[in-house]
């Protein structure tokens, strides 16, 4: 089984190794194949909450 870290691209929608796409088109690097499985998920969640963070620094 091929060791990472893991990327994903965000060209192709694929998990990929160091070996993928220029580093432009990709979120990584993630320890496991599994979390870059996720990482659209991840980054989504992450922004929800610094949105929220926002929110709660600005008073609304």
């Amino acid at each position: 089984m091929a060791e990472g870290p893991w990327f994903f691209c965000l060209k192709h929608h694929t998990v990929e190794s160091r070996d993928g796409c220029a580093e432009r088109h990709r979120l990584g690097p993630y320890d496991t194949r599994e979390e870059a499985e996720h990482a659209l998920q991840s980054v989504a969640e992450r922004n929800e909450q610094l949105d929220a963070e926002d929110r709660r620094w600005e008073g609304a």
